[in-house]
């Protein structure tokens, strides 16, 4: 069985994510994909990880956690989606770089399922703004910690995908960035969901209306069903000219204020970003989902 993890990350869009994921449950279905509702295994594949890693028995083998989490449901694949499958908020920058225990947990998790065909699929985010809003939802004493203890301009994604890739090398990894986000939305999840290109969606527009007017969507939906034999790559130029002329400046526009945070550095973290994107497209088993 394929089982596709979705891990966040954090602070990229991955509960409006999973929400969509599950409109489309039912039609998923009937390909045979499964779409759990996360109460059914957020907490308790979080035991068993913690477990693994304590070297302590999970006290559930891979036949009772799959009854647990898909009840009476047969599935060829399966969608699991937590912004904590490689960490807490807090434990999501040390020193060192982007989650430190990304490849431990995940080898739990490839422990527990050794049977089935995991895979990872993860959003990146600029580290120009994903520290700020990121630190915005740690206590206080912790989010200062983290500033004193990374320097910023160290921080690469590409590390992080690396030590998984090294660490768990049968495991496929698929990535894509948050800031492109509204133009892949629909990529986004057809690849969660192992659609093929271009197949209907339900909520294919769901973070497009929430950073575009009313006005621009009305106008958007109206112009795509005026050229519905537009290619994904020509409807991306379309989403992009309208969201040009019609985003909503509050839902995009995000103000950093961090302790000795100029605009130079914030543009030299989103010059590094965009480099290290590029190095993560050029690593073996990764894919990357670009506009």
């Amino acid at each position: 069985m394929q089982v596709i993890i979705h891990a966040g990350a954090h602070e990229t869009e991955g509960d409006r994510l999973l929400k969509t994921l599950l409109l489309n449950k039912e039609a998923a279905a009937k390909r045979g994909t499964v779409v759990p509702g996360p109460g059914k295994y957020r907490y308790l594949l979080g035991d068993c990880v913690d477990a693994v890693l304590e070297g302590r028995s999970p006290g559930q083998g891979r036949d009772v956690l799959w009854d647990a989490i898909l009840e009476e449901e047969q599935a060829d694949r399966v969608v699991l989606s937590n912004p904590h499958f490689f960490g807490p908020p807090r434990h999501a920058i040390d020193g060192h770089g982007f989650y430190p225990e990304a490849e431990m947990r995940m080898g739990a998790l490839r422990q527990l399922f050794e049977k089935d065909d995991l895979q990872v699929q993860i959003g990146l985010r600029d580290p120009a703004s994903f520290l700020p809003s990121l630190l915005r939802g740690l206590q206080p004493q912790r989010a200062t910690q983290i500033l004193d203890d990374c320097d910023p301009l160290s921080l690469r994604w590409s590390n992080m995908v690396l030590r998984l890739r090294t660490a768990l090398p049968d495991v496929p990894i698929t990535v894509w960035s948050y800031e492109e986000m509204p133009l892949i939305w629909a990529d986004i999840l057809r690849s969660l969901l192992g659609l093929d290109a271009g197949e209907r969606l339900t909520g294919g527009m769901d973070l497009l209306s929430a950073i575009m007017s009313s006005e621009g969507m009305k106008r958007l939906r109206a112009y795509l069903h005026e050229h519905k034999d537009m290619t994904e790559s020509q409807k991306r130029r379309v989403i992009a000219a309208f969201l040009d002329k019609y985003a909503i400046d509050d839902a995009i526009e995000e103000e950093v204020d961090l302790p000795g945070w100029t605009e130079a550095l914030i543009e030299e973290l989103s010059l590094r970003y965009d480099a290290d994107l590029d190095e993560i497209a050029g690593i073996p088993g990764v894919k990357v989902l670009s506009a």
